[in-house]
């Protein structure tokens, strides 16, 4: 056979002895014997044969692409979009990722390049799922999110969080403590309005007679937007962060302002990455069963690929993890 520089089906068919169709069928493990499907698999990979993602795209109106999308400075949706790729792989899909950068200008000019490059699906991990962009994904994109509902894009599939169990759990945690003066930093910004971790968190601090002190930041900037209550002639005695990647950040002010974790300030954090574990103190978070969140979603948006009813939404319900950077206010009894 003659050396090229991109073999094609029908090299494969004719390494095979088969046909066109029966080739293309045992490639997808969709027909044929196992001895055939593996036969004929094993020759396309042992010819360098890959598939062309335009033609099958031309072949089936599909493309095999789902589109993720997240703030990847965050370190938990880092590991999340991992976890989506391996997921997504073990699928027969392949992932693009998109870093929305907590921002949701930049998220809009995600959503616009899915919907140019015609991705079959999305999970997403929103910034502002109240936006109207949402709609730029076509009906028959399957769309998934992560963490809050889309309101503006009817029949997506949702993996919800129960944000309002969570926040208060935490809030009424560092309550129990003796805290009642806490500062919240979060990455919702007055441009994004349908974040409602924020919102839950502001009624949950008012049923618990907490004063919360609402401090917009990002992963980036945790320190440096912490830094500013903590040097306050009223600060804090405690932050709750509505990501791990914020509460790091704030361990990096306290450090720099020599206060201590947690004798001068208690921390919480919120997702139970795997470094919450290994900072010191350990930090105190919500965490979240992220194989199961994973299976979840991948679940609903092959569910939504093949065309069935839009799914019921899934909620998971985070569980406090206490470590040592809670404690008693500096003079509590």
């Amino acid at each position: 056979m003659p050396n090229r520089a991109r073999r094609t089906l029908q090299d494969v068919a004719d390494a095979a002895g088969l046909s066109l169709a029966a080739t293309s069928y045992a490639l997808r493990g969709a027909r044929g014997s196992a001895a055939t499907i593996e036969r004929v698999q094993a020759l396309a990979l042992e010819l360098g044969y890959r598939v062309d993602p335009i033609a099958r795209a031309l072949a089936s109106g599909r493309t095999g692409t789902v589109g993720i999308s997240g703030s990847l400075r965050d370190l938990w949706q880092q590991d999340l979009s991992v976890m989506l790729t391996r997921a997504l792989r073990a699928a027969d899909r392949d992932a693009t990722i998109a870093d929305a950068d907590a921002d949701p200008a930049v998220e809009r000019r995600v959503v616009e390049r899915f919907a140019e490059q015609r991705v079959d699906g999305v999970l997403v991990s929103p910034v502002d799922p109240s936006a109207d962009y949402w709609s730029a994904l076509p009906p028959s994109t399957a769309v998934v999110s992560i963490g809050d509902a889309l309101p503006g894009r009817p029949g997506s599939g949702a993996v919800l969080f129960d944000n309002r169990h969570g926040v208060t759990t935490a809030l009424r945690h560092l309550r129990d403590l003796g805290h009642r003066r806490v500062a919240l930093l979060t990455t919702s910004l007055p441009t994004t309005p349908g974040r409602p971790a924020e919102l839950h968190a502001v009624e949950a601090a008012k049923r618990l007679g907490l004063d919360l002190l609402v401090v917009p930041a990002t992963a980036a900037r945790a320190a440096a937007a912490a830094a500013g209550p903590l040097t306050a002639p009223d600060r804090p005695t405690a932050v709750l962060c509505l990501s791990d990647s914020l509460a790091f950040g704030v361990y990096r002010a306290a450090a720099d302002l020599g206060l201590r974790i947690p004798g001068d300030l208690s921390v919480v954090g919120f997702d139970d990455h795997q470094l919450a574990a290994l900072v010191a103190p350990g930090l105190t978070t919500a965490a979240w069963d992220e194989d199961a969140v994973v299976e979840a979603a991948v679940a609903q948006l092959l569910a939504l690929e093949g065309g069935g009813e839009v799914p019921a939404p899934v909620t998971f319900r985070p569980e406090l993890v206490v470590r040592s950077s809670t404690g008693p206010p500096a003079g509590a009894d």
